[in-house]
């Protein structure tokens, strides 16, 4: 039945806005591979409580739409002060309060709003982490050496405040997580980007995942929604990141850069009494915001290494920033998503729910590769450990 469901709302959604609409919205790119996982019987959850692993990443840019600087502080101070107003009400299973990725552009950098989302940091409410426009029809557009020039200046610039500053095996080291501006990763959008080796350039500059996807109605969505895989590039051509082979249990790192998706599928939605399908791609904004049907939907995703089903991805995102979006993203909308994710998904019986940031979800899905097993909130500090935050030297707190 399920999967009857699922194909006639593919039906139904091509039937409804017509097959040039479908191929617009680049349907074409990923529904082939979502129909066959909707084939596929689904993966046995051992006994004990399902884990959600809530994450949610931020396109984090406060100066979009080329606002003055006093609008771009009033757009930080927002967060600085609503954040720890809205989260403390919160917390899961581990007694984390909702956990909050900000991937920062280099190019809106300004130590004074690094400075108060490290406090935040701090505080323990997220971490920051790298989100990068580059777009070939600027009049200087990225080649792969500038492009590294670029991301080594960033992680050196950011690094001022401990961001990136990390360790693995007792080794100090800098890492990142990434996301690509305009979903335009390794060269796959004609018109942004340009550079075809950019998961060398990734890796090779200290990228242990990649947090873009997924990308509803952009030619660069991956194949496969729903899957969490390691892409290995070819430097020659564009998009590399499209395919390759699912984490496992049990398996070995392997291609050039992990890729991290959120849920992308269908859910019906009731529009003038009538209910009718509608593509979900885990944005939460201001005309799309947090219910507790979209919650449910994110979760029968069933996002997970291939063999830990009872582990649970869901990483959602938004464009944070923006002032018209801090009503949903800090006020009454959040807080009934996360009073559902309470409600419906913490009652250490049948769910345990665990807000994670970008790194830490990224420790528990090796940790899956690994074998281990039992609760995923052990994990979090895996492989690469907490960022050493600090306040650069000279900023007024």
């Amino acid at each position: 039945m399920i999967i009857l469901a699922i194909l006639l709302t593919v039906f139904l959604t091509v039937g409804t806005i017509g097959v040039r609409a479908a191929l617009r919205r680049k349907l074409h790119t990923w529904v082939p591979a979502y129909a066959v996982q909707a084939l596929k019987p689904r993966s046995v959850v051992n006994a004990g409580p399902v884990d959600v692993l809530f994450c949610f990443v931020d396109h984090y840019e406060p100066g979009w739409n080329h606002v003055d600087y006093a609008m771009e502080l009033r757009r930080v101070d927002g967060w600085y002060r609503g954040y720890p107003e809205m989260a403390r009400d919160f917390v899961d299973a581990d007694g984390f309060h909702p956990r909050h990725s900000w991937f920062y552009p280099p190019h809106y950098y300004r130590p004074e709003h690094l400075a108060k989302l490290v406090e935040l940091c701090i505080q323990g409410f997220g971490e920051i982490e790298m989100h990068l426009h580059h777009n070939r029809m600027d009049p200087f557009p990225d080649t792969s050496a500038t492009l590294k020039q670029k991301i080594l200046s960033c992680i050196e610039t950011y690094s001022k405040h401990g961001i990136f500053d990390t360790e693995l095996n007792g080794a100090r080291i800098k890492r990142y997580a990434f996301i690509h501006g305009d979903w335009a990763l390794d060269g796959s959008r004609s018109g942004y980007c340009g550079v075809n080796d950019e998961l060398t350039i990734l890796r090779d500059t200290g990228c242990f995942a990649d947090f873009t996807f997924p990308a509803y109605m952009v030619e660069s969505q991956p194949t496969r929604p729903n899957t969490i895989f390691y892409a290995t590039d070819d430097k020659i051509r564009p998009g590399s990141h499209r395919q390759g082979s699912p984490v496992r249990v049990g398996g070995t790192e392997h291609g050039d850069l992990l890729i991290v998706q959120g849920p992308l599928g269908f859910r019906w939605h009731v529009r003038s009494g009538i209910p009718l399908p509608k593509v979900d791609d885990g944005e939460i904004c201001a005309n799309n915001p947090p219910t507790k049907e979209r919650v449910d939907h994110w979760i029968r995703s069933g996002i997970h290494v291939e063999g830990r089903p009872e582990w649970n991805i869901v990483k959602v995102f938004t464009h944070g920033a923006d002032e018209r979006e801090h009503a949903v993203l800090l006020g009454d909308p959040i807080r009934m998503m996360h009073q559902h994710l309470q409600k419906a998904y913490n009652d250490g019986t049948r769910y345990r729910l665990h807000y994670v940031t970008a790194r830490e979800l990224f420790n528990v899905i090796k940790a899956a590769e690994a074998g281990l097993s039992g609760d995923p909130g052990q994990y979090r500090d895996f492989l690469l450990k907490p960022y050493a935050y600090r306040h650069a030297e000279g900023e007024c707190r």
